[in-house]
């Protein structure tokens, strides 16, 4: 018989058998505890992975029972959302009947597009899942547009009655009044794309997937209008008023309107637009003959002073010289020029300063001699025989000032005068009603004649008319 104990760590220890013989003892092995039972976790895990899920889920779905203009989008992402909408709104049908003729389109054939991200997201934003007070919501609207190049094409190819191109306002040179006119602009008319985006729109928002109506017209304005042409014109007619090739302010070279139209070409854009082009190589022909209008010697100039210096006249203008600068390229930069409207181009010359000589005039009337001598810069210029006043019509002795010119009058010529001389000429009074004046009707100069004037030869008195400006010293002395 074995004894077994449970004793840990207990030792094997010889006995005595009966017979003598020698037995070995031993513990009995301590017994496995007994496993413990773990049902409950394989049956927890599935659970807890699945909570985790539709938590998760709940983050970015959107609620159940969510619409976007009627296209159910509850239990989808916001992507997923997005292109459900606008693939509804692609194939949604349009039934379109007019002007007896009955044609279908869908929304993708007339370029109908929304916002459907946008409305997807803000479809999540206000009703996701994880908010059970937001599930089974209304319907969110959408605004619907139509693209208007691909919806008029569609439409022009079912329903070609329905559409009138309308014709744009032109700018032209009109050679009779060498400006540029303006043709108006003719309206046309197309189908009206805001009413028939705003059926789809009703439709789309009722989850109608069929629109069913009769299109109507609208006017079509012309890209080019009347309005934008006028004003392109009145810029053209600007410009003609003004173009030319300029040294400083002065238009030294005019171009006329004529030749200034005939460098421009004139282009309609589709978009309306119109750009002005210019001719460089015709341009140039003109550039060619610019020297020989430019180029010029200074003159000098010549002013008439009192004996005091102050200038009465100016009797040459002074004029500065000119030479012309190198003219390569003027045409090209002339031509982008005239393309924006600018006609004023400023040419390249170098300037020679003219100068300007004063000279003083003076003139002495001498009764003793019966003379009149006219002094230049202090010299005498010229002498000439006059005929002063008789005696009782003395010529009055003084300084005095020439004040008025008459080219010819008729003097002494009213009721109660002594006398009475017609179309007396070259007249330069310098005291009162008595003057300087040619005498056609004696040649007895030399010797008192007059009624107080001082009577000159015709050509003397014409000369001196001119010599001697307004303000000239006259001194009449013995």
């Amino acid at each position: 018989m074995t004894d077994s104990g449970t004793t840990p760590g207990a030792q094997d220890a010889p006995s005595s058998a009966p017979d003598g013989a020698e037995v070995t003892y031993a513990w009995a092995p301590t017994a496995p505890a007994p496993r413990k039972r773990r049902l409950a976790l394989w049956i927890g895990t599935p659970l807890a992975v699945a909570i985790v899920g539709v938590v998760a889920a709940s983050l970015v779905l959107i609620a159940p029972g969510t619409a976007v203009a009627g296209v159910p989008v509850g239990g989808m992402t916001a992507g997923a959302a997005a292109e459900a909408i606008q693939s509804r709104l692609a194939h949604t049908t349009v039934e379109l009947s007019a002007a007896g003729v009955d044609a279908t389109l869908t929304g993708a054939d007339l370029g109908a597009s929304v916002d459907a991200r946008s409305l997807a997201e803000a479809a999540y934003a206000d009703h996701p899942m994880w908010k059970v007070g937001g599930w089974f919501s209304e319907s969110r609207p959408a605004s619907i547009t139509l693209n208007p190049e691909t919806a008029n094409a569609a439409l022009r190819k079912v329903l070609p009655d329905l559409y009138t191109d309308p014709t744009n306002a032109r700018v032209t040179y009109q050679a009779s009044s060498s400006t540029y006119v303006v043709t108006p602009a003719v309206e046309g008319k197309g189908v009206a794309l805001a009413a028939l985006a705003t059926a789809i729109e009703t439709s789309f928002a009722k989850g109608e997937s069929t629109v069913s109506l009769t299109p109507t017209t609208a006017p079509v304005q012309a890209a080019t209008t009347t309005a934008y042409a006028q004003t392109t014109a009145t810029s053209l007619n600007k410009l003609l008023g003004t173009v030319g090739f300029y040294v400083g302010s002065e238009r030294t070279v005019p171009v006329a309107p004529a030749v200034a139209a005939s460098w421009l070409t004139l282009s309609t854009h589709p978009d309306g637009a119109i750009s002005i082009d210019a001719d460089t190589a015709v341009i140039q022909k003109t550039v060619d003959a610019l020297a020989k209008a430019v180029n010029r010697a200074p003159v000098n100039g010549t002013v008439v002073t009192d004996t005091a210096g102050k200038v009465l006249s100016t009797e040459t203008t002074a004029l500065d010289g000119r030479t012309l600068g190198d003219t390569s390229g003027i045409a090209s930069a002339f031509a982008a020029q005239l393309a924006k409207g600018n006609g004023v181009y400023a040419l390249p010359v170098t300037i020679a300063k003219a100068t300007t000589t004063k000279v003083s005039r003076n003139i002495v009337v001498d009764l003793s001699t019966q003379t009149a001598t006219l002094f230049q810069d202090g010299k005498v210029f010229r002498t000439y025989l006059i005929s002063s006043g008789l005696p009782g019509h003395d010529t009055i002795t003084g300084n005095f000032k020439i004040f008025a010119k008459v080219y010819i009058q008729d003097m002494g010529c009213f009721p109660g005068a002594p006398y009475c001389t017609k179309n007396v000429p070259w007249v330069s009074y310098f005291n009162g009603d008595q003057a300087l004046h040619g005498a056609y009707w004696h040649h007895n100069f030399g010797h008192r004649m007059s009624h107080g004037c001082v009577n000159m030869p015709l050509d003397v008195a014409k000369f001196v008319y001119y010599w001697a400006p307004i303000g000239t010293e006259v001194r009449v002395q013995y």
